[in-house]
């Protein structure tokens, strides 16, 4: 039987400013969105820096959220680092969209719980727009989608959440699957879930021939539906990794 979480409420209350919202190009090295983020996440908390939504690629690598399991390293294919969010492993590469998310709570309900069935939503709602319908799960977090094709009761995750908060700032966020290599996850048990019937898919492993871009529009008016505006003049991409002033 399936469970979807639907007595969960989504949606934040709405902060006075609006959220500076980031894309940055290339592939950017994973220890250098743990210092950024870092940095502004503290900035956020001292009232020095606006809130922010930083979507870019990391190469192929495995991170490790403090629930992880040494046996769940099937093989050290790719570089492996400790994330400090929470939950266990998963894999990063190229054709992933990674939303790292720097909201805070103080302002906008201090509710974990709610603040990752909203993060889902986002996700959900974002897919929507090209015709995949994702969901959430009672004992699985992230989002699915539901695979028929496969077998009966077949599932797989489309979307990885995982989050840390540090002084009711939030940290990481999601990852998206939008033309990966899905192989590249066969190093892992992906957020420890091994039963044979949920894998991984990716909007191309489902048919659908869209662009990062495109997922970047659709990500940010879903945003500002749920979340409240995004700074549109601060919306431009970075050609390099941006040093995210405290002001």
């Amino acid at each position: 039987m399936i469970s979807a979480r639907d007595d969960v409420m989504v949606g934040l209350d709405r902060a006075a400013s609006p959220v500076e919202w980031r894309i940055s190009e290339g592939l950017v090295p994973y220890e250098t969105a743990l210092a950024l983020m870092d940095t502004r996440a503290a900035a956020i908390a001292d009232g020095v820096a606006s809130e922010l939504i930083w979507l870019l690629e990391h190469p192929p690598l495995y991170t490790a959220g403090t629930s992880a399991k040494a046996h769940e390293l099937i093989e050290a294919r790719f570089p492996l680092h400790s994330a400090g969010r929470g939950g266990q492993l998963t894999y990063h590469g190229p054709g992933q969209r990674v939303v790292y998310v720097m909201l805070d709570l103080k302002r906008r309900g201090q509710d974990v719980r709610r603040f990752v069935a909203t993060l889902e939503e986002w996700i959900i709602r974002a897919l929507a727009n090209f015709d995949v319908a994702g969901e959430r799960r009672a004992d699985r977090i992230g989002v699915w989608v539901r695979r028929p094709d496969k077998g009966a009761a077949r599932e797989d995750k489309i979307a990885a959440i995982g989050i840390r908060i540090k002084r009711w700032v939030t940290l990481h966020g999601v990852a998206l699957n939008v033309d990966c290599d899905l192989s590249h996850y066969a190093g892992i048990v992906p957020c420890g879930v091994s039963d044979p019937r949920y894998g991984l898919t990716s909007l191309a492993d489902l048919g659908r021939a869209v662009m990062l871009p495109e997922i970047d529009v659709a990500l940010r008016q879903e945003f500002e539906r749920l979340f409240g505006p995004v700074a549109r003049t601060q919306a431009a991409v970075d050609n390099l990794v941006p040093s995210f002033p405290a002001t």
